[in-house]
């Protein structure tokens, strides 16, 4: 069996990634400029700001990625919703080039109900064509929507029809896939025929059952894992046979997260982190 030849890592806080990457043993770390949740300019927390995180990383040879707020939708027909969604991504997305991120992760977004889905793609292609980002956008799968642009697999290859005009990448979320209700056997075959690529891996477990549209994250050590009910060998499979980068979004301490990456090292067969 190949062995897997990726990065693993983790989501932290923003205030020190370096830092966060040795207490977890990972040499990849996704974090946020600022609030997920709020619309305020992104921020840099890293003591010494962008241009210092980015020579810290590198000298450490730890990979960055940063995740866009949760509350931009591009794809809505909302306009007091859509457009400044554009706004804040593209200003994450200067910032995460400043800091040296290898790409920026997005939600796909919904359309409003009554909503033509066509609208939503269209929105998509109008928000990357407009957005001249110095880093990769990563569109991430969601769990939930029935209205959703990164859903089904239906959705997510016509979203794929129009974002990969514009180098846009895909970030595949195995708790997102799991409750969406994606056949999880034939996950990494099916996504790379919708999309072309696999350039990230959000590899958590799910403490919902399959196709609940629910998004609550489970950890994958056997030791914390309880509560998932995502079967972690199929979690294994799927990071191997995508063979990209993959970085923990479980709950938890550093010390859970930790055990997290050193149990998808050892199934994996990877070496230690830097």
């Amino acid at each position: 069996m190949a062995e897997f030849g990726g990065l693993l890592g983790a989501a932290v806080g923003d205030l020190d990634p370096i830092a966060a990457a040795r207490t977890r043993g990972a040499d990849a770390i996704q974090f946020f400029l600022g609030d997920p949740q709020s619309w305020k300019s992104p921020e840099c927390s890293y003591p010494e700001g962008p241009d210092a995180l980015r020579i810290a990383a590198e000298a450490a040879g730890i990979r960055l990625y940063v995740h866009a707020p949760y509350v931009i939708n591009v794809a809505t027909t909302n306009n007091k919703i859509r457009i400044p969604s554009r706004v804040l991504l593209k200003k994450t997305a200067l910032l995460a080039g400043d800091c040296g991120a290898a790409g920026v992760i997005v939600h796909g977004g919904h359309v409003q109900e009554g909503d033509d889905p066509a609208i939503g793609f269209e929105n998509w292609g109008k928000a990357l064509s407009q957005l001249e980002s110095p880093v990769p956008i990563l569109i991430e799968n969601t769990a939930g929507g029935e209205r959703a642009m990164a859903r089904h697999l239906d959705s997510i290859s016509r979203l794929f029809e129009v974002a990969t005009t514009y180098g846009a990448g895909f970030c595949l979320d195995t708790c997102h896939a799991h409750a969406g209700g994606l056949n999880m056997e034939t996950l990494v075959s099916d996504i790379l025929t919708a999309t072309g690529r696999i350039d990230l891996i959000h590899a958590n477990g799910s403490r919902d059952d399959a196709g609940s549209g629910r998004d609550r994250h489970a950890n994958l050590a056997p030791e914390l894992s309880e509560l998932n009910k995502l079967d972690v060998a199929t979690v294994v499979e799927i990071i191997r046979q995508a063979n990209s980068a993959a970085v923990v979004e479980t709950p938890g301490d550093e010390i859970s997260q930790a055990a997290d990456i050193a149990f998808l090292r050892a199934q994996l067969g990877t070496s230690d982190s830097p």
